[in-house]
């Protein structure tokens, strides 16, 4: 789930709206199929590793759709760094929190009150509860990052399936990123086709929860069945076994406590969402006030102060001396390098397809389709993912096509078609959306492991959540 834009949506939807089909377009949804089928085949069937594979996935796509060599190369490169720049640091700063958090026992005390208090039955609704609290004003790299730990070591803990607790956790994450403000995608949306924030924020909050209930606890129950693994001994730079034990660290003399513990966590989580509502509800009379509070809630700033934070709370607090703090913040980067890299690739297929002109495409096949504007918003969001593997583009793009449609519809209608085209931005992520290897490196999973969990979890997220809207739709 990169954030990458391509230009105006206005610009795209020009584009899309004012030329015909040509027999080009016909070729670059074929060339993007096949190179979406070639990553595929390289990884799953001949062991390619990932990174490699979407190198060669993105040559195959730029040369095969008629793009100067040179381009080809400038826009996988441009997607790489535009992917690295925007998710890699902050994978970075989570793996170091996480290190502290784990080794600290920090964890093992969330760990254990949930656990304790949940019992086996509730946790996947305890996770996934987390989810949406936590993902609430960040994106879903981040929430995922700040997440991992504890997910891997409630599964520890409780003797679950892996997929009971993640895919919980994982649906809670998802929804918020393609529904509920402040998120980019659905905010852009919301510009797009002027709909009212307030009224696609309640409206986006009665899609959410059903449809997070239905893809997270009920839908983990058989995503363990599917794939049913365990935790895996590191995820994400987060070592959460220590030597076998999966305890704190020897020189812990005091570990923090529950309270401490969850301050420490949700501080960038607070941070980011002081910056949201600064965003909606501050005006221009508190400019100074509104300046420290978009910058402190910027999710670098954030995650950065939050290490800091952490390296007090989980660090000088619990006993541990300055260089041990650092040799841990060392010591949690080495594993995600290979994270880091996969991610990046993916981000570069993703702006290769872009640079070729496949969302245009996309866009063209949908216009005065016939079908009614509801479901062409959906689809179009569904097909442009599906090409690009970015959200935030396909809202981006079918917005902006859908948007000057609109101007007839009451505002509920409008928050509706809103929601629809951030349902749709949620359909099947695979080899192409860097949120794809994200979760399948942070697990330790099989490419086929990764689609039979979270590509299926994402697919019914957005079939379920266009089912509300469409339920509202009639009834409004």
């Amino acid at each position: 789930m990169t954030h990458l834009s391509v230009g105006p949506a206005s610009v795209v939807a020009a584009k899309a709206t004012s030329s015909a089909w040509h027999v080009h377009d016909t070729r670059l949804i074929l060339v993007a199929v096949v190179g979406i089928a070639l990553i595929v085949v390289l990884i799953a069937a001949l062991d390619l590793h990932p990174f490699l594979a979407l190198i060669l996935g993105s040559a195959f796509v730029g040369i095969a759709s008629g793009i100067d060599v040179q381009d080809v190369i400038k826009n996988f490169e441009t997607g790489v760094g535009a992917t690295l720049m925007e998710v890699g640091l902050l994978i970075a700063l989570g793996a170091m929190l996480g290190k502290l958090l784990a080794e600290s026992g920090g964890a093992d005390r969330v760990v254990d009150t949930l656990v304790r208090r949940a019992g086996p039955r509730m946790l996947p609704w305890a996770m996934g509860l987390v989810a949406l609290i936590v993902g609430l004003p960040m994106f879903f790299e981040i929430g995922l990052v700040l997440l991992l730990p504890v997910i891997v070591l409630v599964t520890k803990k409780s003797e679950l399936p892996l997929m009971r607790i993640a895919i919980p956790a994982l649906a809670g994450l998802s929804v918020l990123h393609g529904l509920i403000p402040p998120h980019p995608g659905p905010l852009v949306a919301i510009s797009q086709i002027h709909a009212d924030l307030g009224i696609t924020l309640a409206l986006g909050v009665v899609v959410a929860i059903p449809t997070a209930i239905i893809c997270g606890p009920l839908f983990s129950i058989l995503a363990a069945k599917w794939v049913p693994v365990g935790p895996p001994a590191q995820a994400g730079g987060v070592v959460t076994e220590r030597e076998g034990t999966g305890v704190a660290a020897d020189d812990v003399t005091r570990p923090p406590s529950f309270a401490v513990t969850l301050a420490t966590i949700l501080f960038p989580v607070v941070l980011m969402l002081l910056k949201a509502l600064a965003d909606v509800v501050w005006d221009d009379s508190m400019p100074t006030a509104r300046k420290i509070a978009d910058f402190i809630g910027e999710p670098l700033v954030a995650l950065t102060l939050a290490v800091l934070l952490a390296s007090v709370t989980f660090g000088y607090a619990v006993g541990f001396s300055g260089k041990a703090i650092s040799k841990r913040l060392g010591d949690s980067l080495g594993p995600i390098a290979a994270i880091l890299l996969i991610v990046g690739a993916g981000g570069g297929f993703k702006q290769t397809l872009v640079g070729a002109g496949v969302g245009d495409s996309i866009g063209k096949a949908a216009h005065n389709s016939g079908v009614p504007l509801l479901v062409v918003g959906w689809l179009l969001a569904v097909a442009i993912r599906l090409a690009t593997g970015s959200a935030t583009v396909a809202t981006t793009t079918a917005a902006g096509i859908v948007g000057p449609l609109a101007g007839s519809l009451g505002s509920a209608h409008l928050a509706l078609l809103a929601l629809a085209v951030g349902c749709g931005s949620l359909f099947l992520s695979h080899v192409n959306d860097a949120g794809f290897w994200l979760v399948n490196q942070s697990f330790g999973l099989t490419v086929g492991q990764t689609f039979k969990t979270w590509s299926v979890m994402e697919t019914l997220v957005s079939t379920v959540g266009f089912g509300f809207v469409s339920i509202l739709w009639a009834v409004t």
